[in-house]
């Protein structure tokens, strides 16, 4: 009898989870007009705080994202011999922050996944994917951004094990995320808008321009 009750309830579990992630944002598509309005109002307070600690709320939504956007779990340092370096004028230069005068960054405006700009971060300016940790460094970082015409500009954040880190080994702490981030966002890797500076979660197989630290 445990059984015949058991089956219907799977079913019934299924069902509701395939319509919670066709209703959820799909951070894939281009963003609407109402995502660049969110992104100017400030980080995702709660959500935030959650994505500083390093913990990640668990939902359906997560769960299916994550078993289809595993890209961010290669390993950089198998680096393929045929990575092309961007030529120069693909490329924008910026000199290091206040907080770190020594730094330097550069904005890549071929568009690459999430892995395909970490190795070509590290194999042609032996560096990483840039890692923010206070407002004044993301603020210099989004001036940077704002150089393409694309919505998004991948950064060095990874969702790894429900926790996010930053693939440079750095530590996780300081987050500026867009309302409603990363709770209610998909993808395993962080991207910065480059309207209004503010940080969304993006598929990590996405094709977007990137920042290299060095």
């Amino acid at each position: 009898m445990k059984g015949c009750l058991l089956l219907p309830l799977l079913l019934l579990g299924t069902v509701s989870a395939l319509y919670l992630e066709k209703d959820a944002p799909h951070l894939g598509d281009p963003e609407t007009q109402a995502d660049l309005s969110q992104d100017l109002e400030g980080s995702g307070g709660q959500e935030g705080e959650l994505a500083l600690s390093g913990e990640v709320l668990d939902s359906g939504v997560e769960q299916a994202e994550d078993a289809h956007d595993d890209e961010g779990d290669s390993d950089p340092d198998d680096l393929d011999e045929d990575v092309q370096c961007p030529k120069e004028e693909e490329t924008v230069q910026l000199p290091g922050s206040p907080e770190c005068k020594s730094c330097r960054y550069r904005m890549v405006w071929t568009l690459k996944t999430f892995t395909e700009a970490r190795r070509v971060c590290r194999k042609c300016y032996r560096g990483n994917l840039a890692s923010i940790h206070s407002l004044s460094v993301n603020y210099h970082i989004h001036r940077l951004s704002v150089t393409t015409n694309q919505a998004q500009v991948w950064i060095g954040g990874q969702l790894w094990c429900r926790r996010f880190i930053w693939t440079d080994g750095s530590s996780w702490n300081f987050t500026y995320w867009a309302a409603g981030q990363p709770t209610f966002g998909r993808g395993c890797c962080v991207a910065l808008c480059t309207r209004g500076g503010h940080w969304r979660r993006a598929p990590c197989k996405r094709r977007l321009p990137f920042i290299c630290s060095y």
